[in-house]
C-alpha cells in the first residue's frame, strides 16, 4: 500500500482520471554519488539509499498503471569505476535481488533484464537467472533492469544478428527495416518508451536505449536519484500529460488523427 501525502495522492488521482500514462518508463537513475559526497559519505551510501527510491517508484509505477518499467541499472563504462565500488555495487545488486524478489511477486511484478551479462560476476548471473524465473509468470508492472547495458553494444549486436542472417540466406536487403532491425535488439518485447526521466540535472542521454527513444518524451530533473520522491514522478507524468506527441506530423495532423480515433 502506498504512503501518500494528501497532495500527492490527489495528483495522484489526476493523473489516472486523464488517462494518458506512459506504457512504457525509462529511467537513468542519476546522482547517487553525488548525494553522497554532499553528506560527507561514501559513495556506496548513496548507492544504498537509490535502491530505496527504486522500491518507491516501482510500487507508484505499477499504480499508475505503467506496463513497462526499464531502470538504467548499470551500464558497459561503469565497469572503468574504482574496483572496490564495481563490487560493491555487485553485492548490493545480489543483496536487492534476494531481498526484493518475494515482495515483487506478491504485487504481480515480473523482472526482466536487457545487457551483456557475460561480463556479470557468476553470482549475479545466478541471482538474476533465479529472479527472473520466479516472477516470469507474473502478468502486472515488467520491471526490466539494464545491466551491464549499452545501446552501442545493443545495436552493434542487432547488427551482428542481421548480417549473419543475410550469410546465411535467411533475409534479403530489401527485408531489412526498422522492423526488422527492432526485432533483434534485446527489447524486442517491449515498446519503445513513452517517457524518459532522467535524474540528477545532466543533459545527455549516456548510451542508454539510443534506437528505442527516437521518439520518446524526455524529463530531466535537477533531484538527485537518493532524494527521487513519489511527487517526483508524478510531476514527470503530469508534465507528460501535457505534451502533445506529434512524432514528425504537424499539430494540425495529430488532432486530426485523435478525433478519428475517437470516433472510430
Amino acid at each position: 500500500m502506498l504512503k501518500l501525502g494528501k497532495a500527492d495522492n490527489q495528483l495522484l488521482k489526476k493523473l489516472k482520471k486523464n488517462g494518458k500514462i506512459p506504457v512504457h518508463l525509462a529511467i537513468i537513475m542519476d546522482g547517487n554519488g553525488r548525494w553522497a559526497r554532499k553528506k560527507g559519505l561514501p559513495r556506496v551510501a548513496g548507492h544504498r539509499r537509490g535502491v530505496e527510491t527504486v522500491r518507491k517508484v516501482v510500487k507508484l509505477s505499477a499504480e499508475l498503471g505503467i506496463k513497462y518499467l526499464t531502470l538504467y541499472t548499470f551500464s558497459t563504462e561503469n565497469w572503468k569505476r574504482p574496483k572496490d565500488e564495481v563490487s560493491t555495487l555487485m553485492r548490493l545488486i545480489v543483496k536487492s535481488l534476494q531481498n526484493e524478489t518475494d515482495e515483487l511477486n506478491a504485487n504481480n511484478v515480473r523482472l526482466r533484464m536487457i545487457g551483456d551479462f557475460s561480463h556479470l560476476p557468476e553470482v549475479v548471473q545466478n541471482e538474476l537467472k533465479q529472479a527472473v524465473e520466479r516472477t516470469k509468470n507474473n502478468t502486472g508492472l515488467n520491471l526490466n533492469l539494464a545491466l551491464s547495458y549499452s545501446g552501442r553494444w545493443e545495436i552493434l549486436e542487432a547488427v551482428k544478428e542481421i548480417v549473419r542472417d543475410y550469410a546465411e540466406g535467411k533475409i534479403s536487403l530489401e527485408d531489412v527495416n526498422e522492423e526488422l532491425f527492432s526485432s533483434h535488439l534485446q527489447t524486442r518485447d517491449f515498446p519503445d518508451p513513452d517517457l524518459l526521466i532522467r535524474s540528477g540535472g545532466e543533459l545527455r542521454v549516456s548510451n542508454y536505449l539510443l534506437w528505442q527513444i527516437a521518439y520518446s518524451e524526455i524529463y530531466v530533473t535537477k533531484v538527485l536519484w537518493p532524494d527521487f520522491k513519489y511527487k517526483n514522478l508524478l510531476l514527470a507524468i503530469e508534465d507528460y500529460q501535457k505534451r502533445e506527441r506529434r512524432f514528425g506530423l504537424i499539430s494540425e495532423q495529430v488532432k486530426k488523427s485523435n478525433a478519428r480515433k475517437k470516433h472510430s
